[in-house]
């Protein structure tokens, strides 16, 4: 399992690399419109930031568009680059002439048969937006369950992205997700506990250590 920074802000980045247990960063468009910097000048900050998978979405919506935009992208971030490639026909066509020279995944599933498509095609990652899918579907956990079963087996893993809360990354887990990639507010109230502060404050209140 590993825990993605879902942000194209420079600064969560900084403070979340810190954490020693956040893997890479992934952006989107939507993301990378919320930087102060250029997409260009955002991806290069990040990349020196984290010393793990950086994942880029492209934009162009045509096949040679995206094959043109996906080389630029690997030139600007290099070998951490993992490629979100839109799961669209169009999409899927250029995952099959991109996979084998360039970590890619497959960004905005909605039915498991994209999934099995993304396997075909090579994707190391199939990823599920389960809080999306549940407004727009119902249920988006049942999604992740039934995406984590027809990729079994198989070399390409399920990561999820658009979650809310802690509650719902657990339950992202148990439906079968790989890995999630979370806001930085999620994944700061991942750590944190009502329970858990009012035991170790007890402990510190009636106990000794070495060095307090």
């Amino acid at each position: 399992m590993v825990l993605y920074l879902d942000s194209a802000i420079v600064t969560e980045a900084r403070v979340a690399s810190k954490f020693g247990w956040i893997s890479g960063v992934t952006t989107n468009p939507t993301l990378l419109v919320k930087s102060d910097l250029s997409p260009e000048a955002t991806l290069k900050e990040l990349s020196e930031i984290v010393s793990g998978e950086l994942y880029y979405q492209l934009t162009a919506t045509n096949f040679d568009d995206m094959m043109a935009e996906a080389k630029a992208a690997s030139k600007l971030i290099g070998h951490q680059i993992v490629l979100k490639i839109p799961a669209t026909a169009t999409g899927f066509q250029a995952l099959s002439h991109l996979s084998g020279e360039i970590n890619c995944s497959v960004t905005g599933i909605y039915h498991p048969a994209q999934a099995v498509v993304a396997v075909e095609a090579g994707a190391k990652y199939a990823l599920a937006y389960v809080n999306r899918a549940t407004r727009l579907l119902g249920d988006g956990l049942k999604l992740v369950r039934e995406m984590a079963e027809v990729v079994q087996g198989s070399g390409t893993e399920i990561l999820a992205a658009s979650i809310k809360s802690p509650d719902e990354a657990v339950a992202t887990l148990l439906a079968g997700a790989n890995h999630l990639t979370l806001p930085f507010s999620v994944l700061q109230a991942m750590t944190t506990q009502e329970l858990s502060e009012q035991t170790f404050k007890e402990f510190n209140e009636k106990g000794r250590g070495i060095m307090y």
